[in-house]
């Protein structure tokens, strides 16, 4: 890093990335801000840099073999840092530790034989809460969500006319009679899991399959809004709250709708919000729809399968606009995944039941590459224009356009 860099990262203050610190600071100090940086989106810790961005410079002997002695008896698991120094013009050497983004999630402190989990949280550095603790889990793969007990449901919390409908009539299997039998197969799949001696269902299963899943689950529905404008507005032309299973419930012959499930409800929303067009095509009536459905279908099931059941008190946001419809997930994508990628076909599933769930069911392809192949082409196909993906630090938003600006 040259000089001027340094200059300029000091000048623009600390950040949620940028860290200053004396290099007198204890060794668990540091071992703190390290863990905090890996456990986030990594960053550089300036040593020899005051708070007020003032530089004092290193006044420690052999610092580099003290910041990566720190990182190899203080960091669990242990993490190899990025080091380099840079010599001021008036000759005070600052040293830049780098700390990427840890696959390895989440990463502790050790310090007299005790974890500390620590996140960053703008400027500042905390100890992780439970919810926190359990994300960092799960964004290394390490945790499945989805496979976690449902506290206080019980077998009977599951909609048994659903269940014997996706063994009998996706599956083409018998369904067992005895509850028995009953829990050997369900927790074969995932959908209930032993606790203290109890079968209890599994965010998978309450998902797909609750008689009330936002009962258990607060967090598993839709929060469905029309906006008049381009803008938010409290006099909305449609607001409803989506509740109820994933899956739907269908009649016993398998060709109709008994009752409706997330998905169903969601397209009824955004089928009676979105505008149609009609026009005569060699004497034929066209409609054409701001929105292709099979398009829409594929972001609402996306957001469903993918979205973060960790985070609670928030719902997916399906929100229409007047030139735009977005569907935000709570929650980033899970580690390693990009933007980037997505667009370029990289596969990832979250909750990895849900999809393959689902995939029975014919809601996800196969592929699992339903933005790739079925919302990008399906837009461009539909008016030209390009879906945006939007990630922040809280959520992932897919946006599509109702028509080309200009």
């Amino acid at each position: 890093m040259k000089e001027s860099e340094l200059k300029e990262i000091i000048r623009n203050g600390e950040s949620s990335g940028v860290e200053f610190k004396r290099d007198d600071i204890p060794v668990q100090s540091l071992a703190k801000e390290i863990v905090a940086l890996a456990n986030y989106q990594g960053g550089m810790i300036l040593l020899g840099v005051e708070d007020d961005g003032s530089i004092s410079g290193i006044q420690r002997q052999n610092i580099e073999e003290w910041v990566m002695e720190a990182c190899r008896t203080k960091v669990e698991p242990e993490i190899i840092p990025y080091y380099e120094t840079v010599v001021t013009e008036e000759g005070k050497r600052v040293a830049i530790v780098s700390i990427i983004s840890g696959q390895a999630k989440p990463y502790a402190m050790l310090h007299h034989s005790h974890r500390y989990y620590y996140i960053r949280v703008g400027t500042t550095v905390r100890e992780a809460g439970r919810e926190e603790l359990l994300r960092l889990f799960q964004a290394s793969g390490r945790v499945s969500i989805d496979l976690q007990p449902v506290p206080g449901a019980t077998l009977s919390d599951l909609d048994q006319r659903r269940l014997r409908q996706y063994f009998e009539g996706i599956l083409r299997q018998t369904a067992p009679e005895q509850e028995a039998d009953w829990c050997h197969l369900l927790e074969t799949v995932d959908f209930i899991t032993p606790t203290n001696g109890m079968s209890v269902p599994t965010v998978a299963g309450m998902l797909l399959f609750g008689k009330k899943p936002n009962r258990f689950l607060p967090q598993a529905g839709i929060r469905a809004i029309a906006y008049p404008g381009k803008e938010k507005d409290y006099a909305a032309i449609d607001d409803e709250i989506l509740k109820g299973p994933l899956l739907p419930l269908q009649d016993e012959r398998g060709e109709g709708l008994v009752e409706r499930g997330l998905v169903e409800q969601a397209e009824d929303f955004t089928r009676r919000n979105i505008g149609v067009k009609a026009y005569l095509d060699f004497g034929r009536r066209i409609e054409k729809r701001d929105y292709p459905l099979d398009v829409l279908r594929e972001v609402i099931v996306n957001a469903l399968v993918h979205r973060d059941y960790s985070i609670t008190g928030t719902d997916i946001m399906l929100a229409i606009y007047s030139n735009r419809l977005e569907v935000t997930s709570p929650g980033r994508l899970p580690n390693t995944v990009t933007i980037e990628g997505i667009r370029r076909g990289r596969r990832y599933a979250r909750n990895q039941t849900l999809v393959y769930i689902m995939r029975d069911y014919g809601y996800v392809e196969y592929r699992g590459m339903g933005i790739t192949s079925k919302v990008i082409p399906g837009m461009l196909k539909h008016n030209g224009t390009e879906p945006d993906l939007i990630e922040d630090e809280y959520s992932f938003t897919l946006r599509l356009w109702k028509e080309r600006s200009g």
